[in-house]
């Protein structure tokens, strides 16, 4: 008895010295079961796989400590496991260093940056650090392209747009040899776009952008086809996010080669900035500066200073942008651009796509004379000229393993530049012992302890998940401070968890289904399957109930919730959010029958009566007396030109009864030419006219 007793005090006293030795010590806290799980827990952490290391008492868990205090226990060095992170350079091409008078370089050929692609394997808590250099090449390939408002504000500019190309290309020579320009305008949308002298035809009638010219180095060819270009329509800029998205993603209509991309955007008016509720039919801000960043473009907004403010709060939005001010009549182009150009050159920033779960990336910048930056400043330098190389110090670190261990890859570029880095993330989530491991192996069935002879409370704290809660979740026993988790009647419910505290039969339900059928339950969560979500797994990802007759999902008007079109644009209705009793597309389709109804003129005017009766008409004396915004239904504003070339307006709205209720001015407004001859927008013989006189 009383060598029972001598064991008992023993075995306390031991197990109080690791608890004190536990206290701060991450590795030990652990409690890990493995050696995968150990060197997970933190760079400090090694397991030692000396069989003889345990004590008769002690727990599995004790062999991950810190590697001094292993050593200290007299775990040898050829024993401990300590796996250590490390890169490999797969790809590092030099930078280019060009000299005046060498043999010109293709662009695929200029090296800005360096190196082009390594390897790092990643310890948990271990970083993993690289240099990076990156220098701006002499003579390096520009494109610019060059997208102008050609509503009516803008008309006094155009005749120094048309020298344009002739007089950039002179500046731009003296910083590369190799300089392309192509033009492009914009105006306000459903109207009529460009003349097209060559077909003798008003191209894209119906579109507010115009690509008029290709990237070319043929100025001549450029100031010809600017020439034949006239200010027209209202000041409306509903059509410049447009323009902007599709500059930015039609490389092979604009012919953006892999050089550095200039986009010059060029307006007197503001901008109508696009929600992401549906509400507009223009690209959202999000998705703007995204595109305009994959597609490595840097944006010069030349606008007057009376807009600037508006522009300037977008320049905050687009990474490598910039704000210059248009003065009256766009004298001052040339100047503006070249000086853009040199802010946005004179600055690298660098950017890194997503990184995996628990995976954080840190800068650290050397800039010229000496300048260093860390955190966000350490992405980026400043003041950089042609030629001048900086450095950086980028340092990436694991906190977890991702699931299975997977290898990621990630990029990092400066903004504005095609060129990246790629790096491949490889993950360190297992010992080389675990290569060589026995299953079941006689070593691992030796008993650790025997509760007989010691019965402790501060063994039972080991099977707490926290300080207070029940041991082993109440789920299990706790022998030798490890939860032995109870089984189940049914076989296929089970306890699971280092501390019994998950099982796989109290997940949400949906139609009295465990996971709605649709999926399996882990630690009281469902895991849904393919094309399924929801805590209860009852939300199908299936897109197919949600596509309208356009093939496009929710008519591109809503979103589609668990097969179920939620339409974000109050105005549609419907399954797929395709009815719109409001749209404007009504004017078109009721135009005839309000013509008839209201004039007795018109395509329908034999068969009013037949066709036509289904509108109720109201005529008022003039516009200001047809129906406002919040005035009862909604109301759809129309104006449509008859074959008299004359113009009248009317409102259109359905009732709850589906009555269909068209408000109409009772006279026309006709158009007057003052000089010139009429044109025919459609038509082969179009011929540009002087001035408009409007009178009712």
């Amino acid at each position: 008895m009383e060598m029972k007793l001598l064991l008992k005090y023993i075995f306390l006293g031991i197990f109080c010295y690791s608890s004190a030795q536990q206290e701060g010590n991450e590795c030990l806290k652990a409690n890990a079961r493995s050696c995968g799980e150990c060197i997970q827990v933190g760079a400090k952490c090694g397991w030692c796989t000396d069989p003889g290391f345990l004590n008769q008492d002690e727990a599995t868990s004790t062999r991950c400590d810190e590697l001094e205090s292993l050593r200290k226990r007299e775990c040898g060095s050829a024993k401990i496991e300590n796996p250590r992170g490390s890169k490999m350079v797969l790809k590092n091409k030099a930078i280019t260093h060009q000299n005046k008078g060498a043999e010109k370089l293709r662009p695929e050929d200029i090296t800005q940056i360096q190196p082009q692609k390594l390897t790092l394997s990643l310890r948990s808590g271990e970083p993993q650090a690289f240099n990076l250099k990156f220098k701006r090449a002499e003579d390096y390939p520009i494109d610019l392209y060059y997208l102008m408002d050609l509503s009516y504000s803008m008309k006094d500019d155009l005749e120094n747009v048309k020298n344009l190309g002739t007089h950039l290309m002179l500046e731009m020579a003296k910083i590369t040899s190799d300089f392309r320009i192509g033009f492009g305008f914009f105006n306000e949308k459903n109207v009529t776009s460009s003349f097209s002298p060559s077909s003798a035809k008003w191209l894209n009638p119906c579109t507010g952008f115009q690509n008029v010219l290709k990237l070319t180095r043929n100025v001549q060819v450029s100031k010809t086809v600017v020439g034949l270009q006239n200010s027209r329509n209202l000041d409306s800029l509903e059509g410049g996010f447009d323009s902007l998205m599709q500059v930015a993603v039609c490389s092979e209509h604009i012919g953006w080669r892999n050089t550095t991309r200039l986009l010059v955007f060029s307006t007197g008016t503001g901008l109508t900035f696009p929600t992401m509720d549906g509400k507009m039919d223009s690209p959202s801000i999000t998705h703007l500066v995204q595109k305009l960043s994959d597609n490595n473009i840097q944006t010069i907004f030349a606008v007057t200073e009376d807009v600037q403010s508006v522009y300037k709060e977008l320049e905050t939005l687009i990474p490598n942008s910039v704000v210059g001010t248009l003065s009256a009549n766009s004298s001052n182009i040339i100047n503006l651009i070249i000086d853009a150009y040199n802010s946005l050159s004179s600055e690298v920033i660098l950017e890194n796509s997503k990184l995996p779960d628990g995976v954080t990336i840190n800068y650290q910048s050397r800039c010229k004379n000496g300048v260093t930056g860390e955190g966000e400043m350490g992405r980026k330098c400043s003041n950089i000229s042609i030629g001048d190389e900086v450095s950086f110090t980028i340092s990436i670190t694991a906190n977890q393993c991702p699931k299975m261990g997977k290898s990621e890859t990630i990029k990092i570029k400066p903004l504005g530049f095609t060129e990246e880095v790629e790096i491949v993330l490889n993950f360190i989530c297992e010992c080389d012992c675990h290569k060589d491991g026995i299953k079941n192996s006689q070593i691992c069935h030796h008993c650790e302890c025997s509760t007989n002879e010691v019965t402790s409370e501060d063994l039972d704290n080991n099977c707490r998940k926290d300080y207070g809660t029940d041991i082993c979740s109440n789920n299990g026993d706790c022998v030798c401070g490890t939860c032995e988790c109870k089984k189940r009647e049914n076989p296929d419910e089970r306890y699971s968890g280092k501390f019994c505290e998950c099982d796989n039969f109290n997940c949400d339900r949906s139609n009295n289904k465990l996971c709605g059928g649709h999926g399996h339950c882990e630690c009281r969560v469902c895991i849904c399957n393919v094309n399924w979500a929801g805590s209860a797994c009852d939300c199908s990802l299936d897109t197919t109930t949600c596509l309208a007759s356009n093939k496009q999902i929710c008519n591109g008007r809503g979103i589609c919730e668990c097969g179920t079109c939620k339409c974000t644009d109050p105005k549609f209705q419907g399954p797929t959010c395709e009815i719109c009793p409001t749209c404007p597309g009504v004017c078109a389709e009721n135009k005839e029958c309000v013509q008839c109804r209201a004039f007795g003129t018109g395509e329908k005017k034999d068969v009013c009566e037949k066709e036509c009766s289904y509108i109720n008409l109201i005529k008022v004396t003039d516009r200001d007396k047809l129906p406002q915004p919040g005035q009862g239904f909604p109301h759809v504003h129309c104006k449509e030109r008859d074959a008299n070339d004359c113009w009248f307006y009317y409102t259109y709205a359905v009732k709850n009864n589906n009555e269909k209720e068209v408000h109409v001015v009772e006279s026309p407004e006709c158009i007057v030419y003052g000089r010139g001859v009429k044109p025919d927008p459609c038509g082969k013989n179009s011929i540009i006219y002087s001035t408009v006189d409007i009178t009712a």
